[in-house]
This record gives structure tokens, sequence and C-alpha cells, in this order.
């Protein structure tokens, strides 16, 4: 295919063509991933998630600039909620990385998470591997703002940055569960602001206490992007688990997304894409789904009914 040739010579136009029929769903975009998949693999995903408001967007901005003086080719995925009416991504990152437009190393996708939860979009693992295939050597993924069980990151990135920051509310609260026990690496923004020292210590003292495997304690890097102040260091520090992950891959399998997930996650499509193209499913599908809303079945007897006759 024609198509895959061009997205492994990095045609940003075949690239985006690519990302467009995996996010629909089309048939063609399985036959694309096939023909990628053998030159996947050797591009780092960086997730970047926290909550609103931290600063996600302009320290990714300001990491692809970096990334960019290094010499690397940076893919960015920005995930946006999606609109109620249009089902397109809201806030539209693309408006505050202008700058990384005029560089041709440097690739930028919006995605909406159409209803997706767990702050990605359904289809992001796939655009990432677009990215990889068209030789990024960092992708960057930008999350929309989480909550502490939106922690779908963290078996999509190699490496899972946690951006925090003070005066969001009870500090101490959004430390406590789910999303900062997904961080590989913690980043304080909006650094400058007063009483950070304070917060540092509670942060480190927390993370001491966060049984890892693989001896790996999740580093805490202090930022503020505005200014691009410690952009550097975060960056060394996404190095230092880099290189960790890669000398201790066994230590880190429980965290990550694994093989074995996957095929089970492609086979549970295919099987539904499947079984509910067999004759006649679709109207006991909606017959069901009218009984249910009426109240005359519940969902669970209806779901063994149209299981019962299926040709499996």
């Amino acid at each position: 295919m024609e198509l895959i040739q061009q997205i492994l010579n990095a045609d940003p136009r075949a690239m985006a063509r690519a990302m467009s029929l995996i996010e629909n769903g089309d048939l063609k975009a399985r036959e694309i991933l096939k023909g990628i998949f053998f030159k996947t693999g050797r591009g780092v995903v960086v997730g970047i998630t926290g909550a609103p408001g931290s600063g996600k967007s302009t320290l990714v901005n300001e990491l692809a600039l970096a990334y960019r003086r290094l010499g690397k080719l940076v893919g960015i995925i920005a995930v946006d909620p999606s609109s109620p009416f249009t089902g397109g991504a809201i806030l539209a990152d693309r408006i505050r990385m202008q700058a990384l437009y005029r560089d041709e190393g440097v690739f930028i996708r919006s995605m909406a998470t159409r209803g997706h939860i767990g702050g990605l979009s359904h289809a992001t693992r796939e655009v990432a591997s677009v990215l990889d295939a068209a030789g990024k050597d960092i992708i960057l993924i930008e999350t929309v703002g989480v909550g502490q069980d939106e922690i779908e990151i963290a078996i999509v990135a190699d490496i899972s940055v946690v951006v925090l920051v003070l005066g969001l509310g009870d500090e101490l609260q959004a430390l406590k569960a789910g999303i900062m026990e997904i961080g590989d690496l913690s980043v304080i923004n909006k650094a400058d602001r007063a009483e950070v020292g304070k917060f540092e210590q509670e942060l480190e003292s927390m993370l001491a206490l966060d049984p890892r495997s693989g001896n790996w304690r999740p580093l805490v890097a202090k930022t503020v992007a505005t200014q691009g102040e410690g952009v550097s260091e975060l960056i060394a520090a996404i190095d230092r688990f880099d290189q960790f992950r890669k000398a201790s891959p066994q230590s880190l399998e429980s965290r990550k997304y694994t093989v074995q997930e996957n095929l089970l996650d492609l086979l549970k499509e295919r099987l539904l894409e499947k079984t509910t193209q067999q004759n006649g499913i679709w109207d006991k599908i909606q017959a069901a789904s009218r009984d249910v809303k009426a109240r005359k079945t519940d969902p669970y007897t209806a779901v063994e009914e149209i299981v019962r006759d299926l040709r499996l």
C-alpha cells in the first residue's frame, strides 16, 4: 500500500490521512497498522497528565522546543474534550503551539476524546504508532485534564509524567491515590509560587511511601513552563527513567500495557465487530434496548438472549 510507504517516509499528509482513518474506525486503518508494525518500537512515548490548569500544554510546548534543540524529531498528540455537537476537539491545543508549526521536525495531532474516559481518545495508541513508524524520536501525549481515576496514559506511554501545581485546592487530597500511583516522574509546575518548597517536601514524603516495583522511586522536578525554566532538568529526569526501564524491563511489566493485553483488546474489538455483522443482531439489540428502557426486561437477561442466538 502506497500510503504505508509514505508514512515510513514521514510524509505529513500521509500521516494525517492515516490518523483520520484510525480515528474514524475505517477498515483501511487495520491494514495500515499491520504494515507499519515492524517499523515501530523505536520512539519513546512520554505521557503528560495532570489536573486542568496545571500548565500541561505550555510544558509540552517547551519540551518539544527543547527536544528539537537537541536534534530530536518530535510528535505531539494533544487529547482534548469533545464538542457535544460536532464530536471534535474543543480546546484545540494547536493554538498554543503555533511556534512549532513552522518546524518540519514536529508533527502535531489534536484528538477528541469522543466520550472515551481515561483522559485519552480510544485511538491514541494507534495514532502514536504512526508517529513512531514515521521516525519520531520522542512522542509527547498530552491528556485532557484528569482526575484520580483517569489513568489510562500509564498503559499507553513508556514514561508517565504527572504535572502538579499549587493553588488548585487541597493539594494533599489530589496526591492521595489514582493519578499519583501511575507517575514515573512528578513535575511541580509554576514553581515560582510561594510555599513550593513545603509542597515539594510533602510530595517527596508521600512518594517515599509509595511501593514501586523495580526499586524505582519517582523523581520530582520543578518547572516554570511559561519561562522555560526547569525543562532541561525534566528532560534529564525523563532520560534517567528511560535508561532505567530499558535496563530493567521485567520489573516494570506489571505496570505497563502488555502484549497479551493488546491482543485481548484487539480480539474483543474483532469479536464485537463480527458479532454485530450477523444478520438480525442489530434488530435484536435495538429491540432489547427498548425493552430495557421500558423495564420489560433487565440488561443482563437481554444480553444473555442475544448471545444465545449468536453463531460463534
